[in-house]
């Protein structure tokens, strides 16, 4: 195989580009070059630096190259990666810290909800050059996303540039993970399917070597309550870590197995992200016991957290010999890529969880509508799975949160202030138009400097 190209626009992510690049030394088909992009030329050069010990220790056939400049690296590729964030993670805090002022509480912040559309609203117009950069220097590539808000970007790249765009996260995988530790199977015999958007995909349908596993899960959520009613129970809230080895309690999680036992769909990606997209069940954040962002999955430590990990990763360009651990196969969005791309090139038609058009595979939702949904990578794409039983009351939760993506990328691409105000009420957390149009004043002072279609 000819040497290939991947181009990683965001490669100061260097917890991704750790992952990636490992991911491609443990693969070790074909030549490669990873060609990294970043706009802080100081950041890129210690990633780089840390990518060039990665390739040299192991002395495999990868040659590095960077630049700030992306135009540089774009012609020839085959692959392109986009693992952006407009603002970084101040401006993802602020996403969240601004609708407290009015009494919108969030856990992320980087999908929906003021804070997940005002990061549409930075990143959109972003993520669009760079689909036209594409477009003009490699038009043949593939063209990975792994931004926030991922459903919004893929909607705005698809219909507003020819590039086929494909959202990729690994929330299935780590929902798969979760359910493992909760049957004490081994992940690996675990299979499902998942439909719906990104951050709120719902398991229908879950199996143990091929056993649906519905029964069972049932039965543990009915002794864990059992339990907590006679004993009490603890609440957990924050976002847990897949290393932890104590069976997740039901009560960790309570919207999500509510809505399996009601709805017969669990969230991938449980309540952190799910309860976003119910905010009028939980007014002013009151979740449980907690309230959510503050005590329930606490925003400020997961940046916190994100920082730490990030600045220890870059240390290790620093050091004589890279250790060992940075080359084991590690949790991140990273995972399945390298995969992806072998299924891709030579035609092993494997099953991936991908955010693309739905083309029919649901039928009932828009064929235009982003899903994320299993699609099969073969040699002439991703081919999406059809999914005709996928439950109406999953199908009509799905719809209903299609609704504000549209006004939100409509707002992103044109800068209208109205489109992005009715957005939000839509969505649902904001609940009258003062708090809206307030809600748009605090963002645009805080982020003019990103929104320049605001400035018409």
């Amino acid at each position: 195989m000819e040497r290939k190209k991947i181009v990683l626009i965001g490669a100061g992510s260097a917890v991704f580009t750790k992952g990636l690049i490992a991911d491609f030394i443990k693969a070790g088909f074909g030549s490669w070059e990873i060609a990294l992009c970043d706009i802080n030329p100081e950041i890129l050069k210690e990633v780089e630096k840390l990518a060039k010990k990665m390739v040299e220790q192991k002395k495999v056939d990868i040659i590095i190259s960077s630049s700030t400049d992306r135009t540089e690296l774009l012609p020839g590729a085959d692959y392109v990666v986009t693992t952006i964030a407009v603002g970084g993670r101040r401006a993802w805090e602020q996403d969240v810290l601004i609708p407290r002022k009015y009494g919108i509480y969030q856990p992320v912040g980087d999908s929906i909800m003021p804070g997940g559309i005002s990061r549409a609203q930075r990143m959109i117009p972003v993520m669009m050059e760079i689909a036209r950069d594409v477009e003009k220097y490699c038009p043949d590539a593939y063209f990975f996303n792994y931004s926030n808000p991922m459903t919004a970007i893929t909607t705005a790249v698809r219909r507003y540039t020819n590039v086929k765009m494909i959202g990729l996260c690994h929330g299935v995988i780590y929902g798969e993970r979760y359910l493992a530790r909760m049957l004490q199977v081994d992940p690996a015999d675990i299979t499902t399917i998942g439909v719906g958007l990104n951050h709120l995909t719902f398991f229908y349908d879950i199996r143990v070597k091929g056993e649906d596993a519905r029964p069972r899960l049932l039965e543990i959520v009915r002794q864990q309550r059992e339990d907590a009613e006679k004993n009490g129970h603890v609440y957990n809230f924050f976002n847990s870590q897949l290393d932890d080895t104590e069976i997740p309690h039901f009560m960790d999680n309570p919207l999500s197995w509510e809505l399996y036992e009601r709805l017969g769909g669990l969230p991938a990606v449980v309540d952190r992200h799910a309860s976003e997209f119910f905010p009028e069940r939980y007014p002013h954040g009151q979740f449980y016991t907690r309230t959510l962002g503050i005590d329930a999955f606490p925003i400020e430590e997961v940046i916190a957290r994100g920082e730490k990990t990030y600045h220890d990763m870059l240390s290790q360009g620093d050091e004589v010999v890279v250790d060992e651990k940075l080359f084991e196969r590690s949790v991140g969005e990273h995972e399945q890529l390298v995969e992806m791309i072998h299924s891709l090139i030579y035609d092993e038609r494997k099953l991936f969880s991908v955010n693309i058009p739905n083309e029919g595979a649901v039928p009932g939702l828009p064929n235009d509508a982003i899903l994320e949904l299993p699609g099969v990578a073969t040699a002439t794409g991703f081919r999406p799975l059809t999914v005709s039983d996928f439950p109406l009351p999953l199908k009509a939760i799905i719809e209903k949160r299609l609704a504000p993506v549209e006004l939100t990328v409509e707002a992103a691409v044109t800068g209208n202030r109205t489109y992005w105000e009715e957005a939000m009420m839509l969505d649902g957390a904001v609940t009258d138009l003062d708090t809206a149009a307030k809600l748009v004043d605090d963002f645009l002072e805080e982020f003019g400097e990103y929104l320049p279609q605001y400035r018409k």
